[in-house]
């Protein structure tokens, strides 16, 4: 309560949802005071959780980055929901987490151990292709039947995600090499 108090009196527009676990009454309502929005015990569905977020960005005066778009592809972290050219996407979790990680670093080069660290959560190991069979599964999903590719390979570094043409790709790559 002493956090959430401090983060009010600092950031007085700040968009703050609190879950607690806590039963009394008064501590609730002490949270909802100072967060200025409903809070919940340990019981809620991810469906109104989703709604609440939503609703909480909607209100708030800052900028909400909860959809990312690349070209035609976009990303919904609040929804976990993904489209490109309008045609929604099934993702698993973790190819869900591999391609945000991606569009959050759109137009960058990402080694296999920063993706390794970022999406696993793990220090890398050179003797694994976890993140290869991954970005294949992707571009399956997200590139196969589309005219121009998003997930581009950097050879002898990692991967990007950008709407550059494979050609232009290419020649970017030649003169880094």
């Amino acid at each position: 309560m002493a956090i959430l108090r401090f983060l009010r009196t600092r950031k007085p527009s700040l968009p703050i949802l609190v879950l607690t676990g806590r039963t009394r009454v008064e501590d609730r309502c002490y949270a909802w005071t100072w967060a200025r929005t409903t809070t919940w015990g340990s019981r809620f569905s991810f469906t109104e959780l989703s709604a609440r977020i939503r609703a909480l960005l909607r209100r708030s005066h800052l900028p909400a980055e909860s959809v990312l778009a690349v070209d035609e592809l976009k990303l919904d972290r609040v929804e976990r929901r993904v489209e490109r050219a309008g045609r929604r996407i099934e993702l698993t979790s973790k190819e869900f987490c591999l391609l945000e990680y991606l569009m959050r670093n759109a137009g960058r080069r990402i080694t296999r151990a920063m993706i390794i660290e970022h999406v696993w959560n793990l220090s890398f190991d050179t003797c694994t292709n976890v993140v290869d069979v991954y970005v294949n599964y992707l571009r399956r999903k997200v590139d196969d039947g589309y005219g121009k590719h998003l997930i581009h390979t950097i050879r002898g570094v990692g991967y990007e995600l950008s709407a550059r043409s494979d050609k232009a790709q290419a020649a970017a790559t030649a003169t880094d090499l």
